[in-house]
């Protein structure tokens, strides 16, 4: 037998976590709380009645494990969904080659920076690795990007192996670099500004100290991944990806030459029509409201996009029509950064514009739209197992609730606080956070079930309902790494073509590490008066 055959596969994984679920509605008493919806920055939110638990009967699951998994899929639908558009889309894109021509331009650029001795000392590769996760922390600590790391799998990845590395470095650089930041928010308005709205503080105050918890999660998250990379680049063989990513390698030509693809006038033609569009919407949005924390910055940027595209794409098709590809790419992620951060997209609007991003880079090509479609579909096949996965993890948390047990395991938890000291109540907290983190992977959701309580507690015992929160939030970022609950660790793994068994392997001791940094940041808040706190 070979040693790829004794990895269980992810789907295998989830199935019998289900029915340990399933098992343990015949063994925890059921229970109920009631929910009243209040308004939290403008959000209606349904929040738990802390002293409204009753003990009803429990509903033990048995055939239900069989169709745990439909439910799971409409559950997190909206992630399987977005999983299949992206992979569509990306399947048009990585046909014309663009992104091969882009990783083989930019490594011929990167080559010549090291005729120059600071260059050579430092190590190009480390300043990439470097800028890659600062960007995606910011982005997590700022407006919580989490769901949106799916679509960039397919560059980081064999961006990544083109440097040297393997499929965990592409991963690390964008999914855990962006949930770093989310553990360390700032201004992440899913759980900072929820769990600030639900226990009454003014919101995102303790900026200062956030600020410096950020800083120390991402310094030590950089050290460790470059730690990492060094690794495999001077000995590739020792990943533990070496023989799974000689897919990935497979598929990247790195021989292209995109001087002998000129520009077709049809490619000229969707230049023209994006920037036609861009300016209908710039007409229609001359300003764009950025929100950012407590701070509004009031910005033409849909008329500086519209400007600054039609110049780059001018000069990239004039250079080729691989050069145009990535015009259309880069566009893709400024207008996705806008749309998130001024206009509120989430997953639909996402799709959307990853969709119409194939179409257009197919058309550039001189494609035909049934052969377009033909694509897309492919891509769709290609990342079916992934969403496939997304949705048999949403039946975890179907078990749990359709056996009336969650709200039991919620109570056993607050119990579980009861008594404790200042310190003692903090540790529970925050262990219990990290902990019912793998059952609720979502932020958002676990801080209306849990931080009413908890901020109650908190007052019980003498905690400041700032250091509550900050315990919820370094305990709902630090374990959404390695929990098979969560559909965009499972739909990154699979677009990475990663199994979840080697992931867990590989990140287990690091997520432990930063537990314990976790819990050695909230010790400050405790004794020290900072501000806010």
């Amino acid at each position: 037998m070979s040693k790829k055959s004794k990895i269980p596969h992810t789907f295998t994984i989830v199935f019998v976590l289900i029915c340990l679920c399933a098992v343990l509605t015949w063994i925890i008493p059921g229970g109920e709380y009631s929910r009243e919806t209040i308004t939290v920055d403008g959000q209606n939110r349904q929040v738990v009645d802390v002293h409204s638990f009753k003990t009803i009967e429990k509903q033990p699951q048995t055939w239900q494990i069989f169709t745990a998994f439909f439910k799971g899929f409409e559950k997190t639908s909206y992630i399987i969904v977005f999983i299949l558009m992206v992979g569509g889309a990306f399947w048009i894109l990585n046909t014309t080659k663009a992104i091969d021509v882009g990783i083989t331009q930019f490594l011929k650029q990167t080559d010549k920076l090291y005729k120059y001795k600071l260059f050579r000392k430092i190590g190009v590769d480390k300043i990439i690795i470097v800028s890659i996760i600062l960007v995606f922390s910011l982005f997590g600590a700022i407006f919580g990007m989490s769901e949106e790391t799916i679509a960039f799998m397919t560059i980081f990845v064999p961006f990544a192996i083109s440097l040297g590395y393997d499929s965990i470095v592409g991963v690390l650089i964008c999914y855990a670099a962006a949930h770093v930041g989310f553990a360390g928010a700032i201004f992440n308005p899913f759980t900072l500004g929820i769990a600030q709205g639900l226990s009454g503080l003014p919101l995102f105050s303790g900026l200062e100290y956030r600020i410096f918890c950020w800083a120390i999660l991402t310094l030590i998250f950089i050290i460790f991944t470059l730690i990492y990379a060094g690794r495999v680049k001077r000995n590739p063989e020792k990943s533990i990806m070496y023989e799974l990513d000689d897919e990935w390698r497979a598929r990247i030509d790195k021989d292209v030459d995109s001087t002998n693809e000129k520009s077709s006038w049809v490619a000229w033609s969707i230049w023209v029509a994006i920037v036609l569009s861009l300016s209908y919407f710039s007409f229609q949005h001359p300003f764009t409201t950025l929100k950012i924390g407590l701070n509004e910055f009031n910005i033409c940027l849909l008329p500086i996009i519209t400007i600054g595209y039609l110049i780059l794409g001018f000069f990239a098709l004039r250079k080729s029509v691989h050069n145009f590809i990535l015009s259309i790419l880069l566009l893709t992620v400024i207008i996705l950064v806008v749309g998130v951060l001024g206009y509120q997209w989430y997953i639909m609007e996402i799709a959307g514009l990853f969709f119409a991003m194939g179409i257009s880079t197919g058309f550039a090509y001189k494609m035909k739209l049934d052969k377009i479609m033909r694509l897309f579909l492919d891509g769709c096949k290609d990342i079916m197992v992934a969403a496939m996965v997304v949705g048999l993890a949403g039946g975890i948390m179907v078990m749990l609730e359709d056996g009336k047990i969650i709200d039991t395991i919620l109570h056993g938890i607050s119990q579980a606080m009861s008594g404790s000291g200042k310190e003692g109540a903090l540790t529970v907290m925050y262990l219990i956070q990290n902990g019912l983190n793998i059952l609720i992977p979502s932020g958002s959701a676990k801080a209306a079930l849990t931080i009413p309580m908890m901020a109650e507690f908190s007052d019980i015992v003498g905690l400041s309902r700032q250091v509550t929160v900050l315990a919820f939030q370094f305990g709902d970022g630090f374990t959404n790494m390695i929990t098979p609950t969560s559909g965009v660790l499972i739909g990154c793994l699979g677009i990475a073509r990663v199994p979840y068994v080697k992931w867990m392997k590989f990140i287990f001791p690091f997520i432990i590490a930063l537990i314990i940094l976790g819990f050695l940041l909230l010790l400050p808040a405790i004794y020290l008066p900072l501000h806010g706190f």
